[in-house]
């Protein structure tokens, strides 16, 4: 099983292991809840990624969010720009 990146709920930021052939998957949240997730392809050129987003955000939000993520990533490596 491979694992993919979440994006939004309560999986957000994490790598989980999902069967490559899901276009849903629905996780625990908490003790009763659950929250489903929907398989996208982030691609540039001829790089692609696969990536699980939660059902409630939209793409902007998704987009903003990894922005976001990749700004608190760059300004916590060693030397990044503070």
């Amino acid at each position: 099983m491979q694992t993919y990146f979440f994006i939004g709920g309560n999986q957000d930021g994490i790598d989980v292991p999902v069967s490559p052939d899901l276009d849903t998957v629905t996780l625990p949240r908490g003790v009763t809840g659950k929250e489903t997730y929907i398989r996208s392809t982030l691609s540039e050129g001829g790089m692609s990624a696969t990536i699980y987003i939660h059902e409630s955000l939209t793409s902007v939000q998704v987009l903003d969010r990894l922005i976001d993520h990749y700004k608190a990533w760059t300004v916590n490596l060693p030397g990044g720009s503070r």
